[in-house]
This record gives structure tokens, C-alpha cells and sequence, in this order.
């Protein structure tokens, strides 16, 4: 995810350069016939390609659209995984009494685990040697380990009720909130597993390059260089813009426009531990090339 206000210009070039090639390759290519004599003659109504320009647009508006909801639903999920897991800590705080502090440091611990488990899980990365230690110790199975941390919490809950260290009802009420965990798990899931139609990408792709090949025939520019430089320029817009989109519709890759989950989990671990009078860790500093946190 981008902590500054720009994005690295080599890394957006890099994701678009197969169809910066193309592009113009292809416009000077057309460019140059349009001068040849078997295409002098050739006219194309610039309404038919305003026809085509406005269904690329709508069809990229969309895209763009849809491609930034996912990225802030993702957000949104981990905002409320954040204000959740303040949440849980400050009513076990409430619940558990200061005699008990070790099942608190517990929960806490665990909660921290659980952040870091969902979001390397998420990327599809393997999991850290903090989080894979942890596992280990507790014997929790790496098939479904963000699940089993979370049942972990559920089970300690059950237990203290049954020693009467909590009430049924504050169990209960601290219970709603792992439900709320258990959704946002399900949510972000949901976002990761859901990709957009391969069909959507080629059709808007068909339409830029066509678009592309009808444009030189109906500028009346007899400059050739100023009728290349449009064949060029105009399809490397949509293109830009469609690249935009893509980069923004996956926001659990790992890349410099996802959801930052690393960043996050640090706050919260940070949180967490200064809650229970716990020294924080030092967070982790951006990568220099891109200006985010894995």
C-alpha cells in the first residue's frame, strides 16, 4: 500500500510496457500506411470513431469503478479489524481481574498472532517464523491456521466461564466480537478469491487496438508525425487508465497499491501491547523504491 503521495514512475511503466510496445509498434505502423497511395482514399466518419472511443469509456469507467470498491471494501474490512481487536482487549481488560493478568497477556498475544497469520494467509505468502512458531507451540494445524487461532480464542473464553473468572453474559459479549472477526476473515476471502472476467479485459483490449486502427483514417491532419503521435497517445490513455484499475482490483497481492495489512497489524500490535503496559515493537520502515510496507 502507498505511504506517499507518489508512485514509483519506473514500476507503473514496467506493469504497462507489453502495451507501450504494442501501441507504438502498431501506431506508427498504421501511420505510415495511412500515407500510401492504396490508402489515400480511405475515410472513416469520426463519428464512428467516437462511437468506439465512448464504449471504451464506459466500459473503463466501470472497471475503474468497480476496481476501487474492492480496494476499499478491503479497507474498510481492515479498519474493523482494527477497531475490533482494541475492542476485545479493552472489555477483557474489564472482564479479567488484575490477579488474572496472564490469561489477558494471552488473548493478546493471540490477537497479534491472528492479524499477522490473516494478512500473510491472504497474500498467499508463507507464514512468518513468529507466526509459524507460534503455531507449533499451540499445536494449531497450518491447514486453516487464521480459523484455529481464532477458535483458540473461543475456547479460552469458554474456559474462563467455566472457572468463574468471567459471567455467561460477558462471555457472550465478547464472543459477538470474534463473530465480527469470523466475517471479516470471510469478507477479505471473498475479495481474494473473486477476480474479474478474463473475457472483460480482452473485449476493453480488442476495442483500444481497434480503436487504434481506425483513428489515422479519419484525422485530416496531412502531417503524418502529428497522426501517429494521436494513433499513439490517445489508446496509451485508455490503456493507463485500464492499468490503473487492474492495480487497484486485487488489493491482497503484495504490490504498492494493496491494502496495507503489514502496516496495520503493527499499529494494532502497538496498541495492543500499550494497553496492558507491554513495551511496543519498533515498526518496520518502507521500502525506499516504492514508498509502501509489504
Amino acid at each position: 500500500m502507498l505511504l506517499n503521495r507518489r508512485i514509483s514512475v519506473s514500476y507503473f511503466l514496467k506493469t504497462i510496457q507489453t502495451d507501450l510496445v504494442r501501441i507504438v509498434f502498431f501506431g506508427c505502423l498504421v501511420g505510415l500506411l495511412a500515407k500510401h497511395k492504396d490508402f489515400l482514399t480511405l475515410e472513416i466518419p469520426l463519428s464512428l470513431i467516437a462511437i468506439v472511443g465512448t464504449a471504451i469509456s464506459l466500459l473503463l469507467a466501470f472497471r475503474t469503478a468497480q476496481s476501487y470498491d474492492r480496494w476499499w471494501e478491503a479497507r474498510i474490512v481492515w479498519g474493523g479489524i482494527v477497531n475490533d481487536s482494541r475492542s476485545l482487549i479493552r472489555l477483557l481488560q474489564t472482564f479479567i481481574s488484575k490477579d488474572q493478568d496472564i490469561h489477558l497477556k494471552m488473548f493478546v498475544e493471540r490477537q497479534i498472532i491472528w492479524n499477522y497469520a490473516l494478512s500473510e494467509s491472504l497474500r498467499k505468502e508463507p507464514y512468518s517464523k513468529r507466526v509459524s512458531d507460534y503455531l507449533e507451540n499451540y499445536q494449531i494445524k497450518d491447514t486453516n491456521a487464521v480459523y484455529g487461532i481464532l477458535n483458540a480464542h473461543g475456547k479460552h473464553l469458554r474456559l474462563l466461564a467455566q472457572e468463574g473468572l468471567i459471567t455467561e453474559f460477558r462471555q457472550v459479549a465478547a464472543d459477538e466480537i470474534l463473530t465480527r472477526f469470523s466475517d471479516s476473515m470471510g469478507r477479505c476471502e471473498r475479495i481474494k478469491n473473486t477476480v474479474f472476467p478474463v473475457s472483460y479485459g480482452k473485449l476493453i483490449h480488442f476495442l483500444i487496438y481497434l480503436f487504434a486502427l481506425l483513428l489515422p483514417f479519419s484525422l485530416n491532419d496531412d502531417v503524418i508525425l502529428v497522426k501517429m503521435m494521436l494513433t499513439i497517445g490517445i489508446p496509451i490513455i485508455f490503456i493507463i487508465i485500464e492499468r490503473t484499475a487492474i492495480l487497484m482490483q486485487d488489493p491482497f497481492e503484495n504490490k504498492p497499491m494493496d491494502t496495507p495489512m503489514t502496516t496495520i497489524c503493527q499499529t494494532i500490535e502497538m496498541n495492543l501491547l500499550e494497553a496492558i503496559g507491554e513495551p511496543p515493537p519498533k515498526p518496520t520502515a518502507p521500502a525506499e523504491e516504492f514508498y509502501y510496507i509489504l
